[in-house]
């Protein structure tokens, strides 16, 4: 068991929130107090350890499982993880963060309003979804649910990305 304590921050919120954005900025703030920590992208573990999942409620529920795991063995271990990850169920978030130690882990959500996550529209997804390309984009065909006490409460579109770090290190 680490001498320290180590925290996992999970980021939850639709797709073009700023998660990505915000979990690498909270990742580098860690490192320069060299701290160990380690991001968990929902991007990233779709392309690896849950390529085998779609995206269909269980499939969803199955992707945050994992990365409640992985985050999990991280905080184990000595390491601080920053989950980004879109997990639109309250009863999969729920679950990862017991899962992982409700003293360690950390519920944010990135509530930026879904005009300016379509605006911003990084990958091209909602433009998708707006052409039947995709028809389980969450917060246009499927639910997101949000959370409804989270540690803090973020808004990408007003607060600066550097704010925004500092303002999670304080919880």
């Amino acid at each position: 068991m680490p001498s320290h304590t180590t925290t996992t921050w999970w980021l939850t919120g639709l797709s073009g929130a700023g998660k990505t954005t915000l979990a690498q900025a909270l990742a580098k703030e860690l490192r320069d107090r060299a701290e160990a920590v380690c991001v968990v992208d929902g991007d990233e573990l779709r392309s690896g350890l849950s390529q085998d999942l779609g995206f269909d409620s269980a499939s969803r529920a199955e992707n945050v499982r994992r990365a409640a795991h992985m985050a999990r063995i991280l905080n184990a271990n000595g390491i601080h993880a920053v989950v980004a990850m879109i997990s639109p169920a309250a009863k999969e978030r729920d679950a990862a963060l017991a899962l992982i130690g409700k003293e360690r882990c950390k519920e944010i959500y990135i509530n930026t309003p879904l005009e300016i996550c379509m605006l911003r529209d990084p990958k091209g997804l909602y433009k998708r979804a707006e052409i039947g390309q995709l028809t389980q984009m969450t917060g246009v065909q499927s639910a997101y649910e949000p959370p409804l006490s989270p540690a803090l409460h973020l808004d990408t579109n007003v607060t600066e990305i550097s704010q925004a770090v500092l303002q999670i290190l304080a919880i």
